[in-house]
């Protein structure tokens, strides 16, 4: 437990870029270097958290640490991964009326060109991996194109059923591996007991209503971080000012972690009275509802995706993905950091070093930090 704890807590210190560096990091690490899973595995978790609710890139830890150390090895996942990005954002939350604006703003621009960077370098990894064949590079490129003209949440979702689809019928391997375990569906009922449970724990009045705001959004959003943005502006916005808003927005893309660490600046906006209250009961109402999911699917899923036609779907799902990626790439990330030739200069000079592998990453997460601010004020 000490081991996955530690290392999904050294993740959540450097893992800068979104749910695409992400999956970057995390197949680095745990499939390349620590080989706690093979690819097939990966294949497969990174495949079920695209059709679940919630933060994929999460899920993905989670799963993780459920393969390695079970359901205790899973919660040792998330609290690790999630702790950093929590503190910052409940802090931002809590004093960012008295940060200076040159210091805020030239931060999170230097941070929104070294996410452009990991990106970039987990589009390329995953392409490599994923998309060997023609049918699935097709695939990707289709799924990217579809997605920058009709950058939607139901476009996503048809991307990854129409990928399924073609996976299904031309993708089918010719021997696929068995799956030790059998679907465990009386997850199910007494998971849904648990999430009823922890409602009913909790005090009516304001506390509920946040509870409920954030479990909704948890519950209801597909595609990752991104999108889960519009929708809590939908729910929670009109209760703080767009410029309150949008400063956690900015920040949760520079952070370390899950993007839904925006959860808990929101949550100690919202709360005042009790800052720390508030972001804790938001960032578990918004990751419950995924991470529920998960646990009570992930066997079963497992299961079935080692069946001929399934694993020719979890194939197409994966080249879709990397078509997602490349989409996210273009907007928000590129285009929310890139606005002259003076940062597209930057961007790729740090793409440069980053895929040379010279440079480690923390000292590239400082030095892009350091280079905004100047930048900032001069």
């Amino acid at each position: 437990m000490s081991e996955i704890f530690r290392q999904f807590l050294v993740l959540g210190l450097i893992s800068f870029g979104g749910p695409a560096a992400h999956v970057g990091y995390f197949h680095r690490r745990f499939v390349e270097e620590l080989q706690w899973l093979d690819e097939a595995e990966f294949a497969r978790l990174l495949a079920l958290t695209q059709f679940l609710p919630g933060p994929a890139s999460s899920q993905l830890g989670f799963a993780i640490g459920r393969v390695r150390g079970g359901v205790v090895g899973a919660l040792a996942a998330f609290v690790a991964f999630t702790l950093p990005s929590f503190l910052l954002m409940a802090l931002l939350g809590i004093y960012a009326a008295s940060l200076p604006d040159w210091l805020q703003g030239g931060a999170i621009t230097g941070l929104k060109w070294l996410a452009v960077m990991v990106v970039a370098d987990a589009v390329w990894n995953m392409g490599k991996r994923f998309c060997a064949g023609a049918a699935t590079r097709g695939i990707a490129a289709l799924v990217a194109v579809s997605l920058m003209l009709w950058p939607a949440l139901l476009g996503q979702m048809l991307g990854l059923l129409v990928a399924a689809a073609i996976g299904w019928h031309w993708l089918r391997p010719g021997e696929t591996s068995t799956v030790n375990g059998k679907p465990v569906w009386r997850w199910l009922p007494l998971l849904a007991f648990a999430a009823l449970a922890v409602i009913a724990l909790l005090p009516v009045g304001q506390v509920l209503g946040l509870w409920n705001d954030f479990f909704a959004a948890g519950s209801l959003v597909f595609g990752g971080g991104h999108v889960v943005l519009p929708l809590l502006q939908e729910l929670v916005g009109g209760q703080m000012s767009p410029d309150q808003f949008l400063t956690g927005y900015a920040a949760a893309q520079a952070v370390p972690g899950p993007m839904f660490s925006l959860a808990s600046y929101l949550g100690a906006v919202l709360l005042p009275s009790s800052p720390w209250l508030g972001a804790l009961i938001a960032t578990l109402a918004i990751f419950l509802p995924g991470f529920l999911l998960v646990l009570g699917l992930m066997e079963g899923w497992q299961w079935l995706s080692s069946r001929p036609a399934l694993a020719g779907a979890v194939a197409g799902i994966n080249a879709a993905v990397v078509g997602l990626l490349l989409a996210a790439l273009y907007q928000p990330v590129f285009m929310s950091a890139v606005h002259g030739i003076w940062d597209l200069l930057v961007v790729l000079a740090g793409f440069v070093l980053l895929r040379r592998g010279k440079v480690p990453l923390w000292a590239m997460v400082l030095g892009m930090a350091g280079l905004g601010v100047i930048a900032g004020v001069f």
